[in-house]
Protein backbone atom coordinates (compact mmCIF):
# COMPACT_ATOMS: atom_id res chain seq x y z
CA UNK A 1 0.00 0.00 0.00
CA UNK A 2 2.44 2.67 -1.22
CA UNK A 3 1.36 6.30 0.31
CA UNK A 4 -0.60 4.84 3.06
CA UNK A 5 0.88 6.21 6.78
CA UNK A 6 1.58 3.43 9.20
CA UNK A 7 -0.17 4.02 12.27
CA UNK A 8 2.52 4.87 14.26
CA UNK A 9 3.61 8.10 11.80
CA UNK A 10 -0.41 9.28 12.13
CA UNK A 11 0.25 9.00 15.93
CA UNK A 12 3.33 10.69 15.70
CA UNK A 13 2.19 13.13 13.44
CA UNK A 14 -0.83 13.98 15.91
CA UNK A 15 1.63 14.44 19.32
CA UNK A 16 3.82 16.63 17.08
CA UNK A 17 0.49 18.94 15.94
CA UNK A 18 -0.29 18.97 19.42
CA UNK A 19 2.79 19.90 21.36
CA UNK A 20 3.81 22.38 18.89
CA UNK A 21 0.01 23.75 19.00
CA UNK A 22 0.33 23.93 23.17
CA UNK A 23 3.77 25.34 23.61
CA UNK A 24 4.02 28.04 20.75
CA UNK A 25 0.38 29.36 21.32
CA UNK A 26 -1.53 28.83 24.68
CA UNK A 27 -0.26 28.13 28.26
CA UNK A 28 2.75 25.80 28.57
CA UNK A 29 2.03 24.79 31.76
CA UNK A 30 -0.66 22.26 30.02
CA UNK A 31 2.22 20.55 27.75
CA UNK A 32 2.06 18.57 31.05
CA UNK A 33 -0.53 16.50 29.98
CA UNK A 34 1.44 15.00 27.26
CA UNK A 35 3.96 13.63 29.25
CA UNK A 36 4.39 10.26 31.88
CA UNK A 37 4.65 10.80 35.09
CA UNK A 38 8.07 9.97 35.47
CA UNK A 39 9.01 11.48 32.15
CA UNK A 40 12.75 12.74 31.85
CA UNK A 41 13.41 16.18 29.67
CA UNK A 42 16.97 17.75 28.66
CA UNK A 43 16.49 20.99 27.56
CA UNK A 44 19.73 22.59 26.13
CA UNK A 45 21.69 20.26 28.20
CA UNK A 46 19.85 20.90 31.38
CA UNK A 47 17.88 17.52 32.31
CA UNK A 48 14.71 17.38 34.57
CA UNK A 49 12.54 14.46 35.54
CA UNK A 50 8.85 14.08 36.16
CA UNK A 51 5.77 15.12 34.77
CA UNK A 52 5.15 18.42 37.17
CA UNK A 53 9.06 19.36 36.82
CA UNK A 54 8.77 19.60 32.86
CA UNK A 55 5.61 21.77 33.12
CA UNK A 56 7.09 23.79 35.53
CA UNK A 57 10.08 24.11 33.50
CA UNK A 58 8.56 24.60 29.75
CA UNK A 59 6.36 27.16 31.55
CA UNK A 60 8.92 28.89 33.12
CA UNK A 61 11.02 29.65 29.65
CA UNK A 62 11.52 33.34 29.12
CA UNK A 63 9.64 32.95 25.41
CA UNK A 64 7.06 35.62 25.06
CA UNK A 65 6.18 35.09 21.31
CA UNK A 66 7.24 32.16 19.28
CA UNK A 67 6.80 31.16 15.61
CA UNK A 68 8.17 27.71 14.41
CA UNK A 69 8.77 26.60 11.21
CA UNK A 70 8.87 22.25 10.96
CA UNK A 71 10.98 21.17 7.86
CA UNK A 72 11.27 18.06 8.72
CA UNK A 73 9.66 15.13 11.11
CA UNK A 74 11.03 11.45 11.04
CA UNK A 75 8.96 8.15 12.74
CA UNK A 76 10.14 5.20 13.83
CA UNK A 77 8.18 2.35 15.67
CA UNK A 78 10.34 0.46 18.44
CA UNK A 79 11.24 -2.92 19.52
CA UNK A 80 9.20 -2.28 22.84
CA UNK A 81 6.14 -0.51 21.45
CA UNK A 82 7.29 2.85 21.50
CA UNK A 83 6.89 5.82 18.73
CA UNK A 84 10.78 7.16 17.73
CA UNK A 85 10.19 10.93 16.92
CA UNK A 86 13.01 13.60 15.32
CA UNK A 87 11.91 16.73 14.15
CA UNK A 88 13.82 19.56 12.80
CA UNK A 89 13.04 23.15 12.16
CA UNK A 90 13.50 26.81 13.28
CA UNK A 91 12.40 28.43 15.74
CA UNK A 92 11.94 32.42 16.34
CA UNK A 93 11.75 33.64 19.46
CA UNK A 94 10.26 37.64 20.51
CA UNK A 95 13.29 39.20 18.71
CA UNK A 96 15.45 37.06 18.26
CA UNK A 97 16.62 35.96 15.06
CA UNK A 98 15.57 32.27 13.92
CA UNK A 99 17.47 29.56 14.88
CA UNK A 100 17.27 26.21 13.57
CA UNK A 101 16.29 23.42 16.21
CA UNK A 102 16.01 19.67 16.88
CA UNK A 103 13.86 17.70 19.15
CA UNK A 104 13.91 13.93 19.63
CA UNK A 105 10.72 12.37 21.32
CA UNK A 106 9.47 9.09 22.45
CA UNK A 107 6.03 7.73 23.14
CA UNK A 108 4.62 4.86 25.03
CA UNK A 109 1.37 3.56 25.44
CA UNK A 110 0.38 3.93 29.53
CA UNK A 111 -3.30 4.00 30.99
CA UNK A 112 -4.95 3.58 27.78
CA UNK A 113 -2.73 7.30 25.97
CA UNK A 114 0.14 7.71 24.18
CA UNK A 115 2.68 9.78 26.71
CA UNK A 116 6.15 11.30 25.61
CA UNK A 117 8.92 9.39 28.16
CA UNK A 118 11.63 10.85 26.77
CA UNK A 119 12.24 14.85 25.19
CA UNK A 120 15.27 15.91 24.13
CA UNK A 121 15.56 19.64 22.72
CA UNK A 122 18.75 21.56 21.54
CA UNK A 123 19.13 24.68 19.31
CA UNK A 124 21.21 23.99 16.31
CA UNK A 125 24.12 26.62 16.90
CA UNK A 126 27.88 25.92 16.00
CA UNK A 127 30.28 27.51 17.42
CA UNK A 128 33.42 26.77 15.32
CA UNK A 129 36.86 28.34 16.23
CA UNK A 130 38.44 30.53 13.64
Amino acid sequence: MAGQKQVWQLLGEGFIQEYYNQFDNTNRMGLGNLYSPDACLTWEGSPVQGRDAIAAKLSGLPLKSIKRVITMQDFQPTLDNCILIMVFGQLKADEDPPLPFHQVFMLKFLNDTWLCINDVFRLGLHNIAA
